[in-house]
């Protein structure tokens, strides 16, 4: 029901000549099927972006920050943080986590409400610090290589090997959507090829 909501939400603004919120893989492709032959834009924070706006006369407002702190964080615990202070995801982008420093993308609905409730991750003091457009440009994504020992190549050991997760969890996740590889929905059953690219909901990109 979350899903029909943001697509009608987001298929609206482009309707009325305004730009979407951030859509993941999912989303992009449930809000371009209803579109049809209305043209729009796509807009990428930086060239390899996963979450991406769509737009057709005015460029959106992203803003950039990068969070300061001299603890080391992951991925998760940024998201983590964001999902508790109650931020919808539609209203940042991808977290960028290099050489120990951390960025985030965001639309600039939110900011004053981001300076004013953001000051800690995991226990660790942070700051946020306004980057310059087009900062990030550069930027090509890294992978931290992971051992795993699985039963097998399906989609869902692998996965739930990555998550900690009880397979029958990672089923449901796989048929809700939530779980992709190469930005599209495949069965349970699906037995990994070299380069896939496995992107999970609220865990980030795998391959």
């Amino acid at each position: 029901m979350n899903d029909i909501y943001n697509v009608i939400k987001n298929v609206e603004k482009i309707y009325n000549n305004k730009y979407t919120y951030f859509l993941d893989s999912k989303l992009q492709k449930l809000v371009k099927s209803k579109l049809g032959k209305i043209k729009y834009h796509i807009y990428y924070p930086y060239p390899e972006s996963e979450k991406v706006i769509y737009y057709t006369n005015s460029l959106p407002q992203v803003l950039l920050y990068e969070i300061k702190t001299k603890e080391s964080l992951n991925h998760r615990d940024v998201l983590g943080t964001l999902f508790s202070l109650g931020i919808d995801p539609s209203m940042y982008g991808d977290i960028i986590i290099m050489d120990n420093r951390y960025y985030i993308y965001v639309l600039d609905i939110i900011e004053n409400y981001l300076l004013s409730h953001l000051f800690m991750i995991k226990n660790c003091k942070v700051a946020l610090e306004k980057k310059e457009e087009g900062f990030l440009n550069d930027y090509q994504r890294q992978y931290e290589q992971m051992e795993l020992i699985v039963s097998s190549e399906r989609l869902d050991s692998v996965v739930a090997n990555i998550i900690h997760m009880r397979r029958t969890d990672i089923a449901i996740k796989i048929h809700d959507g939530d779980i992709l590889i190469n930005y599209d929905t495949v069965k349970s059953s699906y037995k990994l090829k070299n380069n896939d690219i496995i992107s999970i909901r609220k865990y980030g990109k795998f391959r």
